[in-house]
């Protein structure tokens, strides 16, 4: 805990991920609800095939979702959902031509089911 899942659609080429891996790592270990940064697991996954809407038009997205162990207050999700948004929001292609839908999803994890150890 925190995993932070990034997807992103292939028409986003030259997404600079180990860039934003980087920083939105940082941004959300900054945060003082992530006590431990080795706790948090962060990965991008390029989504080959996707569909926005019904109109035949130029869009991609950009969809970060962050799962915590529940228990946070809304401002604290809040202030994470921001944080990684700003990060994705200046680092994410934006070509020409293209409508690019930028969403946050903050995710509680049910405490009691969850496991986790160091190996």
């Amino acid at each position: 805990m925190p995993h932070l899942i990034v997807e992103y659609s292939q028409n986003l080429a030259g997404f600079p991920e180990a860039q934003a891996l980087a920083e939105l790592n940082q941004a959300v270990t900054s945060s003082p609800e992530v006590l431990d940064e080795a706790d948090l697991k962060s990965r991008f996954v390029l989504v080959d095939s996707f569909e926005i809407g019904t109109a035949p038009a130029n869009r991609a997205f950009v969809h970060a979702q962050l799962r915590l162990l529940s228990g946070r207050s809304p401002e604290a999700k809040k202030d994470l959902s921001e944080r990684v948004a700003g990060v994705l929001r200046r680092l994410s292609p934006k070509p020409a031509g293209v409508m690019v839908q930028l969403s946050v999803e903050i995710v509680d994890m049910d405490r009691g089911s969850y496991v986790k150890e160091r190996l």
